[in-house]
């Protein structure tokens, strides 16, 4: 017997991390029975009591919110308000079977397509829906409001009592807690840069990889985004993209040595791994003193504005200017069939000479934009949380952060598309549940609750795992049937042992399912509630053939549903989510380049407003994304591809998007004077015609890749090739520079440094194009087809 305690308490701790599910289980065994106990036994209200117990079971076992303890307090009680409110409209609905129908569809589908909110609210959609789902389902009339308001409101105020003194979740954010050791160990691995060859070093940089690996890994294990609706929560997702590039820069940066000319790029990295270790400690404890963050950021910034104003310093000589002052025409010839310069090797080798010089700088810009990113979300996600509860209760939001509602319209138009995922399993879920109820209502089953409460506990996001856990469903209440049958048969028409098993049942059916298995839980809770109705009307076995029936009704309605709505599942969304996200980045990234090719003053307010609606469809492109990504790790079944290769295909999406962010952010502050001692010597010059023509064609080459990549994706048309290096291009970059940007002293404007970088992005963007060719012709999407060469 110890040796089988010790095997359960074993599989328990494996499968219940932190004990989560046993807590919520253990609270529910007690209040539920006490609450039903009051209403039925004390009251003498069989109404009030079913409203009772089933609020106890939809406000403490079918939630469970995270975070501090005042957090989950307050939303424990707006789900309370609302589900109450959810309550009195379903019963009130409940009167005419087309009325019941239409506003399940209705509420079913906000209450869905709210959960792609945050994953509060995801969390909490299905202790709202059952809020719904009860009343709607049992007939009733307006005097029944009171009775059915008094039970749910009872379960409710003593859940609120129970989740503060009955085994309390200790209070952890997992992401936040992945991410302060993710911003330390990239810190330490910048601070140890220099002495790569040490054995300390090895070791550091093996920690940052695996604290970088466990925050990926933890942001998407969760099949939503495994953070809140609050500004602070905002931010904080913002880091896990922002820290996995900043791990991309450092890698494919190299080592400066004490006599380098690019002092001002290995100051910027110390900045940055300052910004790191201060921002860490500020969002471990986001009440403390923000002093030591602000102090590293401004040094990044002083670090940054010396890093444009310094590059053009290590520039070697160009020889081959034509005559003018950098501003006139050039008189290189711009012909692209131009053999001369192209196929001398001094210009080659100038070639290279400037490409290295300024790639220290280039990587130590790129670190400090990202890392300034990273410090400015901690600071935003600690002044969120620094306001007062008045503050917080008038949705007052922190200087400089958008408001709450208008982050939910963000959210929610970015999956207002019909390749949406997340509009995709509400709409389905919304349909599924009001024909769940039709369906009740017309063939006059003897409880319409459970055809509905059926359909909702199997619909999943395809029709083959639908009909999995149809199967599966059925089969458990069979299980519970039998087993709940062998009980009742020597127990009889005493309800006495029935109060004895009623809180072990209800502890079995919250742990079995995350412990056991799905058909375990469904066996479990079809024993708990042929005792709930027992104790409340005495009919014996009856009452477990009766959920029979009605789960087999919800369960076909949910497999008819999945077969009309979505046979193929979430792979084939992957792959249009993809595809839209490759799309939307290449256009925003060769919006920010066109942006940059404006002279402030001379650009027109349609190439900015261009370039933040880019920006915008990106972001909400890349939301729907990794929704598809997150449905596609959760639906049951084996996966045909592997997750590391659409890993990496989502790794190329963040790199494209947050390399037109970094694009857009240098040109934005173009002509800005802000550069410190020294700024009137680096002018800010016009790129000539020239010089934009060769840069946006550059551009232009990098993006149609992209965008036939993205058709190759969604099966539209063979992968292309990967191109070579273009040194012609970059010859073309040099060539231009020499002539448009240098004064007539010779000296390198700031324009030049911008010009060059933007080029580096650019390479870098077509030097990772390789490594996603693979991918998609491991996954399959383009049947493994190449473009020819």
């Amino acid at each position: 017997m110890p040796a089988l305690l010790q095997r359960l308490r074993q599989r328990l701790t494996a499968r219940d991390h932190g004990l989560l599910v046993l807590r919520r289980a253990g609270r529910t065994a007690i209040v539920m029975p006490g609450t039903f106990a009051l209403c039925d036994q004390v009251i003498g209200n069989p109404e009030m009591a079913l409203f009772a117990a089933f609020g106890s079971f939809a406000m403490l076992m079918l939630v469970g919110f995270g975070g501090p303890m005042r957090q989950r307090m307050q939303a424990q009680a707006s789900l309370a308000v609302v589900s109450s409110l959810f309550v009195c409209l379903g019963t009130l609905a409940s009167r005419a079977a087309w009325l019941a129908c239409l506003a399940m569809a209705v509420l079913g589908f906000g209450v869905l397509l709210a959960g792609a909110v945050s994953s509060v609210l995801a969390g909490a959609s299905t202790s709202l829906l059952l809020s719904f789902i009860l009343p709607v389902s049992l007939p009733g009339t307006a005097s029944d409001v009171p009775d059915r308001l008094a039970g749910w409101g009872l379960a409710a105020v003593v859940g609120l009592f129970a989740i503060r003194l009955l085994w309390p979740e200790p209070a952890a954010d997992p992401l936040r807690g992945k991410a302060v050791g993710a911003c330390r160990a990239l810190a330490a691995r910048l601070r140890s840069e220099d002495e790569a060859s040490s054995p300390d070093h090895q070791q550091i940089v093996r920690n940052a990889h695996r604290a970088l690996d466990e925050l990926q890994r933890q942001f998407l294990t969760t099949p939503y985004r495994p953070t809140g609706l609050s500004a602070s929560d905002r931010a904080v997702v913002r880091l896990v993209d922002e820290l996995n590039w900043a791990r991309r820069v450092i890698v494919h940066s190299l080592p400066i040595p004490d006599d380098s000319p690019n002092l001002a790029a290995r100051r910027a990295r110390i900045a940055a791994a300052n910004v790191l270790g201060h921002g860490a400690d500020l969002l471990a404890a986001p009440r403390t003193s923000p002093d030591a963050l602000h102090t590293a950021s401004a040094e990044l910034r002083a670090a940054l504005f010396a890093l444009e104003r310094d590059a053009a310093d290590v520039l070697p000589p160009l020889s081959g200017r034509g005559p003018g002052n950098g501003t006139g025409a050039s008189t290189v010839s711009t012909d692209e069939t131009d053999q001369t310069d192209e196929t001398n090797e001094p210009a080659d080798r100038q070639v290279t000479e400037v490409i290295d010089a300024l790639e220290p700088s280039f990587r130590a810009h790129e670190l400090a934009f990202v890392v300034g990113a990273i410090g400015d979300n901690i600071d935003a996600a600690a002044r969120a949380e620094r306001r007062t509860w008045l503050q917080r209760l008038l949705g007052r939001q922190a200087t400089g952060l958008p408001g709450t509602l208008s982050a939910a319209q963000e959210r929610v138009s970015a999956h207002v598309d019909p390749h949406s995922v997340w509009l995709h399993n509400s709409v389905r879920g919304a349909v599924g549940l009001a024909l769940a109820v039709l369906v009740a209502n017309l063939t006059d089953v003897q409880h319409a609750f459970w055809v509905v409460v059926g359909a909702l506990s199997v619909l999943r996001s395809n029709a083959l795992s639908t009909g999995q856990n149809a199967l599966r469903a059925v089969l458990g209440t069979l299980a519970g049937f039998a087993i709940g049958a062998l009980l009742l048969l020597p127990i009889g028409s005493d309800t006495t042992p029935l109060w004895f098993l009623l809180p072990v049942t209800i502890l079995v059916a919250g742990v079995a399912p995350a412990v056991i298995s799905f058909a375990a839980g469904q066996a479990a809770f079809t024993l708990e509630l042929v005792i709930l109705f027992n104790i409340l009307q005495p009919t014996g076995w009856r009452v477990g053939l009766v959920r029979i029936e009605d789960v087999a009704i919800g369960c076909g309605v949910s497999l008819v549903v999945g077969l009309l709505f979505w046979p193929r599942g979430a792979g084939a969304a992957l792959n249009t989510a993809l595809s839209q996200a490759y799309t939307a980045s290449s256009r925003y990234l060769a919006a920010a380049v066109e942006f940059g090719m404006r002279r402030p003053g001379s650009r027109p307010a349609s190439t900015a407003v261009e370039a933040k609606r880019q920006a915008v469809r990106a972001a909400s492109a890349a939301r729907r994304m990794d929704d598809a990504f997150r449905q596609y790790l959760t639906e049951r079944g084996a996966k045909t591809t592997p997750l590391a290769e659409f890993a990496m295909l989502i790794g190329g999406v963040i790199g494209l998007r947050l390399a037109a962010d970094t694009v857009l952010d240098l040109w934005e502050r173009d002509g800005d004077q802000a550069f410190g001692e020294g700024s009137a010597a680096r002018p800010t010059q016009l790129p000539h015609a020239q010089l934009r023509h060769t840069l946006l064609r550059r551009t232009w080459q990098v993006t149609d890749w992209y965008d036939d990549f993205a058709r190759s994706i969604d099966g539209e048309r063979p992968v292309p090739r990967s191109p070579d290096q273009d040194a012609d291009a970059d010859r073309a970059l040099v060539r231009a520079l020499r002539e448009d940007l240098r004064d007539k002293h010779g000296i390198a404007s700031a324009t030049a440094v911008r010009v060059i970088w933007t080029g580096d992005h650019l390479s870098a963007l077509r030097r990772n194009q390789p490594t996603l060719v693979q991918p998609v012709l491991a996954t399959g999407l383009a049947h493994g087809e190449r473009a020819p060469d």
